[in-house]
């Protein structure tokens, strides 16, 4: 990963931060993105790391000025890793209209928008990338994960067509799937479970980066199942 320029969305989730670390662990250099005004503490710092927050990547026009920012302040982009979305559960019966439309503008249009907006840039990349977050649950959605479940099964889709789209242009899209992440929101939720059964933010990260690297040239179109022990 290094000097590689990459575009994190949602950067200041637990997910997003695992993955920050490990780039520029690995010398990346990072654009964090976020709707969140203020990055969390622990958050890399540098003349490698270009903040941008309070970005709603719902709306076009604001994705495209932030994925422009980033490739005029690293001089190109090499990978975007669309890791900004949401989760509600609840069931049809009785459930809220305006959670199908919100989980739509929050896990397919921000990966659309920041997708379309990157690929000019990423077609100039030697090795450009786009890393999804989907998840297991739209394999076989479960009580109450039907809005969320149809959402991510519209990132899987994107994915596929994208990376369609884009296998003539050296730039290769995959989507990773997991379970039930290890976070602090989800022992607070599921106290009586056990988390070392979960996927760490991690080992997801790692995942994450080797499908944004280099060596995963040959690997496009893919939604891999990322599920620890669940």
């Amino acid at each position: 990963m290094a000097g590689r320029a990459l575009a994190i969305t949602g950067a200041f989730g637990v997910l997003g931060s695992a993955v920050a670390r490990a780039a520029v662990g690995q010398g990346a250099r990072l654009a964090l993105i976020d709707f969140a005004r203020d990055a969390p503490a622990g958050s890399p710092v540098g003349p490698d790391v270009l903040v941008l927050p309070g970005v709603d990547l719902t709306d076009a026009v604001q994705t495209g000025a932030a994925i422009d920012a980033v490739a005029e302040r690293f001089g190109g982009l090499d990978g975007l890793l669309n890791i900004a979305g949401g989760f509600s559960w609840q069931k049809v019966e009785g459930g809220d209209y305006d959670t199908w439309p919100r989980l739509y503008r929050l896990n397919v249009l921000t990966a659309m928008n920041a997708s379309q907006a990157a690929i000019p840039h990423l077609r100039r990349s030697a090795a450009g990338r786009i890393v999804n977050v989907g998840a297991a649950a739209a394999l076989k959605a479960s009580l109450g994960m039907g809005a969320y479940a149809a959402s991510k099964a519209g990132v899987h889709a994107l994915t596929q067509s994208l990376a369609e789209e884009l296998k003539a242009d050296n730039v290769t899209v995959n989507a990773v799937l997991p379970s039930i992440l290890d976070t602090p929101a989800n022992r607070a939720e599921m106290p009586e479970a056990d988390p070392a059964a979960w996927v760490a933010p991690a080992d997801l990260a790692a995942v994450m980066l080797f499908l944004a690297s280099e060596a995963a040239t040959a690997v496009t179109g893919a939604l891999i199942p990322v599920t620890g022990r669940v």
